[in-house]
């Protein structure tokens, strides 16, 4: 049996593409547009409609909900934020606590909410567990614990080398980081769920319907234009098409692997019973569950960028990316040389310049937006949307100042990508010089961490 590469997803290999819902069927009006049908538009359109049921909100979507990220991740529902450190920088530590605390917090939200809406998501709340196993990953791995628990997180543990065997059987695993506000999740069966639930609540969801132009109180598309005092942006890494955003958030790849279900005596040995979702110290990092079926699916860059911000079609991923995802599965299991590989694919995340994920609401023009979480967004994307909420809320008199409208991440501005080639030149270069790093590291003894891991991180606004 060969690899299916592409095809969206190994989540949609296994639960279909939903029934296509209707486009628009030509100028309308709503209270409010959301454009984009992934997770951030899906729990925006939930949480308005719950907490103002007579408002009239409608979704617009290109393709079907759930084909970008939100249908393609590394079902990673986990507690981290982009641009954390810098808004502790900008706006002090204390209002970086109170946004890591909020993360923390989702976590539990969505997964107390799959529940309440009888969303079966293959969600196991095992925490994450973070592993190092070269020296200079260990020092970066004690200092990001140490900067962990002083940002609130005083349930994370710090694991040394045989602590984490316990957990999972790395291969010259010398330490890991876990804490508890992390779970494991099917990517797809959470979005066709929230989908569900969102339009037994009354909104109205048009698919195969592409926004080419947003602009105050209006979504301009090929079937029509809905009009709208306020219309939200909620397209990730797909928002360099739309008009005038092409420089916005840089669409970065990440691509994906799933093998064929485990036998039981692979499992007796890599361990695992805990169903963490797995993550390392590299530079250019790996993401990995063992999924409800007892697959292992693991992720990583591949090809960084796509000149000129240009998304794929259908998820299919280079060869040579399977071969550097396999290469890192087996480091990490080596006796999984053998096993198959039944699916590749790979899609877009939204990268802002500064890598700071943000919500905006423009309170002149009507027009919001959330996004920019770098690979996060699983949970980020939840945040952003009751944000938003509280911000429309506000905005419209209906609410005061809550605490999520005060936290640093709201109205964030942030400069546009370079134009080409730099744009393109700058991504590769970057990517180049992390897995340069990691290989010099993985070969090397010393706890520093590489000199040119530590200047492409400056270049690239990452510190």
């Amino acid at each position: 049996m060969s690899t299916v590469n592409g095809g969206i997803s190994f989540w949609y290999a296994q639960e279909g593409v939903p029934a296509p819902r209707e486009p628009l069927p030509g100028d309308t009006s709503a209270d409010v547009c959301i454009v984009g049908g992934g997770y951030t538009g899906l729990w925006t359109a939930y949480y308005l409609k719950k907490a103002v049921p007579f408002l009239n909100i409608t979704l617009l979507e290109a393709r079907f909900c759930g084909y970008g990220a939100s249908g393609r991740n590394g079902g990673w529902l986990y507690n981290g934020i982009a641009g954390r450190d810098r808004y502790a920088r900008v706006h002090g530590h204390e209002a970086a606590v109170r946004l890591q605390q909020a993360m923390n917090n989702t976590v539990t939200e969505v997964i107390d909410t799959a529940r309440a809406e009888n969303i079966d998501a293959d969600v196991h709340h095992g925490g994450v567990l973070e592993v190092a196993y070269t020296p200079a990953q260990l020092a970066r791995l004690r200092d990001f614990h140490t900067v962990e628990i002083a940002f609130g997180e005083k349930d994370r543990e710090l694991y040394g080398a045989r602590a984490t065997a316990e957990r999972i059987r790395v291969a010259g695993a010398v330490g890991s980081s876990w804490t508890p506000h992390g779970a494991r999740i099917h990517p797809v069966k959470l979005v066709n769920g929230l989908a569900a639930a969102v339009e037994a609540l009354g909104v109205t969801i048009h698919e195969s319907t592409p926004v080419t132009e947003i602009k105050p109180k209006h979504a301009v598309t090929p079937y029509g234009t809905v009009r709208a005092p306020y219309v939200l942006r909620c397209t990730e890494g797909f928002t360099a098409s739309l008009t005038h955003q092409r420089r916005t958030w840089l669409p970065m790849n990440s691509s994906m692997i799933a093998t064929e279900p485990l036998p039981a005596a692979l499992w007796d040995a890599i361990g695992w019973e805990g169903r963490e979702t797995l993550g390392d110290m590299a530079h250019a990092y790996m993401y990995a569950q063992r999924t409800a079926d007892n697959r292992i699916a693991i992720g990583g860059r591949g090809i960084p960028y796509r000149y000129g911000s240009r998304t794929d079609n259908d998820g299919r991923t280079q060869p040579a990316t399977i071969d550097d995802l396999r290469a890192i599965l087996t480091r990490f299991f080596p006796q999984l040389a053998g096993v198959r590989i039944d699916h590749a694919w790979s899609g877009v995340l939204g990268v802002p310049r500064d890598w700071c994920a943000t919500v905006t609401l423009d309170r002149s023009t009507g027009l919001g937006w959330a996004g920019g979480y770098v690979g996060s967004g699983v949970a980020t994307a939840n945040l952003a949307a009751r944000t938003l909420r509280d911000l429309i809320q506000q905005d419209s008199g209906q609410s005061g100042t809550t605490d999520l409208t005060t936290l640093p991440w709201v109205n964030h501005k942030v400069r546009k990508w370079e134009p080409e080639p730099l744009r393109w030149l700058g991504v590769h270069a970057l990517y180049a010089a992390f897995r340069t790093a990691d290989r010099r590291e993985l070969a090397g003894r010393s706890t520093e961490t590489d000199r040119i891991a530590t200047l492409a991180n400056k270049i690239a606004g990452r510190r």
